[in-house]
């Protein structure tokens, strides 16, 4: 097979990683070990959303690892995610950073493929292999959480909600 097929997915996998581990060199570690799989297992490969396989895999990759070390990722200040928006201020950046390091794994993972990687819910459905009704509940949950983390409404050990 083509392995060219995935080089334009590189971009998306690298942001993805770095908001779900907060941390850039182990999210590049995380690209990297996604990418040595995906190319180790592109014989698995369907025609079909390669995105979503790729992203699946990178899910995988990283439920693994958290098993494996048994701590939550720590999230630094990182410009990746406020490369793209201009119109929000730093502050407000770290106060979502800061929320979605608060998030459990599973809801955090939900939030970045629909917000930061603009998928469908169908696609997050298939990405990480649960129910789309799934995807919408821990969607919702987390939202809520994250606006009351970021309005001041709720108390978290170690995180200092700026305004």
């Amino acid at each position: 097979m083509d392995y060219e097929l995935i080089l334009p997915y590189i971009p998306n996998l690298r942001r993805y990683a770095r908001a779900l581990v907060g941390d850039r060199h182990a999210a590049d570690d995380l690209v990297q070990d996604t990418l040595e799989r995906a190319v180790r297992k592109f014989h698995l490969w369907r025609p079909g959303d390669l995105r979503a396989w790729l992203f699946s895999i990178m899910h995988n990759v990283f439920v693994n690892q958290l098993k494996a070390r048994k701590t939550p990722p720590s999230v630094e200040a990182d410009e990746t995610l406020a490369a793209p928006v201009s119109t929000v201020d730093s502050l407000d950046i770290l106060d979502i950073e800061r929320a979605l390091a608060t998030l459990p794994p599973e809801q955090r993972a939900v939030v970045l493929l629909v917000g930061l990687e603009e998928m469908t819910y169908a696609e997050v459905s298939r990405t990480l292999g649960i129910p789309m009704g799934t995807v919408m509940s821990r969607l919702s949950r987390a939202r809520e959480r994250m606006r009351q983390l970021i309005d001041g409404e709720a108390t978290q050990p170690n995180l200092r909600v700026v305004r």
